[in-house]
């Protein structure tokens, strides 16, 4: 039977970089800004692209993420619903991002030949690493999303 101590309340202040799914905000928060500047930083072809949505996607994680990495700095998470909010942002999260990356990874294969002509290899390298670090990213955000579930469970 799970017990509603205040030992599992989330936690606030400093406490959050030893809590094990709090502990993912800094590697999401990096990952995440790797995937927008990689993006960011690549060539966008005339016709049409996905690379919108991807940019939209880590955008938004970004700044969501740096958002819920403050409030739980300053405790402004200790009503019941965050933990339900917690575990639901980090699955949205891996939702965004999983479609993000497949669609990143798509572009990257079909850009593969034109990247080659045009730039070298440069440009197709920028690609596989946003899609490497995309899949980094989704990774991170569904164990951090997994853990946010246990959590919210036991509380």
């Amino acid at each position: 039977m799970a017990s509603t101590t205040s030992g599992d309340s989330l936690p606030t202040g400093s406490k959050i970089f030893s809590t094990i799914p709090d502990v993912f905000f800094i590697p999401e928060f990096v990952i995440g800004g790797l995937v927008w500047i990689l993006v960011a930083s690549t060539r966008i072809t005339p016709f049409e692209n996905p690379l919108g949505w991807v940019m939209f996607v880590s955008v938004f994680c970004f700044v969501l993420t740096t958002l819920w990495f403050f409030i739980f700095l300053c405790g402004a998470n200790q009503s019941n619903i965050w933990p339900s909010l917690d575990a639901g942002y980090h699955f949205l999260a891996v939702i965004f991002y999983l479609s993000a990356s497949v669609a990143l990874a798509y572009i990257t294969i079909m850009n593969k030949t034109l990247s080659q002509i045009i730039d070298g290899l440069k440009i197709y390298r920028l690609d596989i690493s946003a899609v490497v670090m995309s899949y980094v990213a989704t990774l991170l955000y569904f164990i951090h999303a997994i853990f946010s579930a246990i959590r919210w469970r036991r509380s």
